[in-house]
């Protein structure tokens, strides 16, 4: 199963999930129903007039029914599960932050000198460039178990968390083994499914606390009333009533994400190994956790609202349905057949240096060999599209490579938001020094003297970084890039549009650069469908005519590209537009729109638009960082292309 299909799959999980909680809710309205009638039937006269005869408990109960009770009743629950589901999703809107930070999670600082922390962070970039993807915010929990999660809506809002236990507690092959199945989460859609599922189950716990508030008013009430007065014990009822039917529905509700939640463990477990080829790394971390005396149990009063999200069990579980996660014995058996039964002695130990920071098992230097980008490569875009999500060992080294390479003044200014703008401002100024003394005349318009001091070296270094390096450093700046706050981001838009218009065009590398930058440092949670790529013509015919003249030299070779990608998307009205109407801002909202295309209709769109930079069989260095940017934008992060040089 590739990433298409496994994002498809969670589409449909999703789906499935929603349909188990909305009959959950229906069998809680159906029951709230019966209640709400049995408390009617005691709070008022239940005596035959004619007879003197009391009436039957439940020909009470039917008597007080009627249509319209039913549908006001329906009506009141599905609003309070609604209303309160809505309500945790707008405190969670802010994605994996809030869940990082309700687990009381400190943001790690990119420029930390605690050994065991820089560490984690080696490792978490080391697996993004790798992966293709913007390296996420690492937060830290200080507890002493061993786990660790991935949470957000979308790839772009992601963060990892990682505990105090886990960082001390493992060695650099079994974190690595840890963080890989966090990217897992990250790129399969098991994140959306896990931040849904605690809104829609905080709505229907809505209820129970509905019925805690009735329960203490009652027994208020009863304090002070009179003999005569009834009412605080039908009260009380009610809220008991309610108490027991919000909290069955959050049982029946936890059993649900128990089930979703233990399969997708086992499939992370095996992509973990796939990721770092290394199946004692991921194994020797379970295996701690089994000999550990702080196990994978979280103590933070929010553990058991995201248990479905850990590494490790996070939370008691009295029985094997309500454990959000398999048996520590299956995982490892899964990954090892042949395991002896044998939990790994843990010792708890605050490491002063990081012996074991500089290689890791499986992953052998020298294993492949490059050369400098300084032509064309040749790309077999089958394989590459089938390697999204999937890095390998020779992209990891890759990825340990080119981080080696950058220099230590930009890795510093990577990791800081104010010195990281910095950086993606040198990558964007011209070759020419006309030019690029014209773009620092307009730069100084938009920030203090001294603000473009402080970042002037900074500049300087990354306007001359080869070329191999540019996506490597946007990646691994986009995690403090995203730490600016609504303001400094807004300034920091207009400081690059400055940049990239001061020539009154826009080159295909600049826009490359942007939309990466864009795309991961906005995030706007939108409740929209999938649609079909039939649906988009337009952006398709905008978007493959831009990369058709991207990839050609003449206006033969663009038509003969496009055409090519028009047989792969079987449109036989697409029209090649003319090169002067073609404007970047059209094609961000294409982008945006063909964002939405259905998980497996991804493929053919990402191989139509390979077809227009690849139509001579070979890729440069701008139209790589330019295909990958749309495929960045259409949350299909592509590994590095690493394939070997051609002269």
């Amino acid at each position: 199963m590739n990433f298409f299909e496994h994002q498809d799959r969670a589409r449909r999980n999703t789906n499935h999930l929603i349909l188990l909680l909305i009959l959950a809710v229906l069998s809680l309205v159906v029951i709230t129903t019966l209640l709400f009638a049995a408390f009617a039937y005691f709070t008022q006269e239940h005596y035959s007039a004619d007879v003197g005869e009391t009436v039957g408990l439940w020909q009470g109960i039917i008597n007080a029914l009627s249509l319209e009770t039913f549908i006001l009743i329906a009506l009141g629950v599905s609003s309070v599960v609604l209303l309160g589901s809505l309500f945790r999703f707008f405190q969670l809107r802010a994605g994996g932050k809030s869940i990082a930070e309700a687990m009381g999670g400190r943001l790690l600082s990119g420029n930390t000198v605690d050994p065991d922390e820089r560490k984690i962070l080696n490792v978490v970039e080391e697996m993004a460039i790798a992966s293709g993807a913007a390296v996420p915010p690492v937060y830290l929990i200080e507890d002493d178990a061993i786990n660790a999660f991935a949470a957000g809506y979308h790839p772009q809002d992601a963060i990892i968390g990682i505990t105090r236990g886990c960082i001390h507690t493992l060695n650099r092959d079994e974190l690595q083994g840890v963080i890989a199945h966090e990217f897992s989460h990250i790129f399969h859609g098991d994140m959306r499914i896990n931040m849904r599922l605690i809104a829609l189950l905080h709505g229907i716990l809505v209820i129970g606390l509905i019925g805690e508030f009735l329960i203490r008013s009652a027994s208020n009430r009863n304090i002070r009333r009179s003999s005569k007065d009834n009412s605080p014990a039908a009260i009380m009822g009610l809220g008991l009533g309610l108490l027991i039917i919000g909290y069955s529905g959050i049982f029946f509700g936890n059993l649900i994400k128990a089930a979703v939640s233990r399969q997708r463990e086992f499939l992370a477990d095996a992509s973990a190994v796939q990721f770092t080829r290394n199946p004692d790394g991921i194994a020797g971390a379970l295996k701690k956790i089994g000999g550990s005396s702080y196990g994978s149990q979280l103590q933070n009063e929010h553990a058991a609202e995201f248990s479905h999200m850990y590494f490790g069990q996070g939370v008691k579980s009295f029985f094997n349905l309500m454990a959000t996660h398999p048996p520590l014995e299956d995982r490892i058996k899964r990954i090892q057949p042949n395991w002896d039964g044998e939990f790994a002695e843990t010792t708890y130990i605050r490491r002063k240096t990081s012996h074991d920071d500089t290689g890791a098992m499986g992953f052998s230097e020298g294993a492949t060999t490059y050369k400098d980008a300084t032509t064309r490569v040749a790309v077999d875009i089958d394989a590459t599209l089938n390697q999204i999500a999937r890095p390998t060992q020779p992209h990891v080294i890759y990825a340990r490579d080119r981080i080696a390479e950058i220099p230590p003044l930009l890795k510093e200014a990577a990791q800081v938001p104010a010195s990281a703008r910095g950086l993606v401002f040198g990558l964007l100024l011209d070759r020419q020094c006309d030019l690029r003394s014209q773009q620092l005349a307009l730069l100084s318009e938009h920030l203090t003297a001294a603000d473009l001091d402080d970042l002037n070296n900074i500049i300087t270094t990354a306007a001359d970084l080869d070329a191999n390096l540019r996506l490597p450093v946007i990646e691994l700046c986009l995690a403090a890039l995203k730490q600016l706050s609504p303001d400094q981001h807004a300034a920091f838009i207009r400081c690059l549009n400055v940049l990239i218009s001061a020539d009154q065009k826009v080159s295909l590398m600049e826009w490359a650069i942007y939309r990466i930058v864009l795309h991961n440092t906005v995030t706007n949670i939108k409740l929209v469908r999938n649609r079909q790529l039939s649906e988009m013509r337009a952006e398709c015919e905008l978007l493959l005519s831009l990369l058709a003249y991207a990839g050609a030299r003449t206006e033969q070779d663009a038509a003969a590209a496009f055409a090519q990608a028009q047989k792969v998307l079987n449109f036989s009205t697409l029209t090649l537009l003319p090169r002067a109407s073609i404007k970047l801002a059209d094609a961000d909202k294409a982008l945006e729109q063909l964002n939405l295309t259905k998980p497996l209709q991804k493929p053919q769109l990402l191989k139509a638009l390979s077809e227009c930079v690849l139509h001579d069989g070979q890729l440069s260095i701008a139209e790589a960082e330019l295909f990958r940017a749309i495929a960045d934008s259409l949350d299909c992060p592509i590994p590095p292309l690493i394939t070997e040089m051609r002269n």
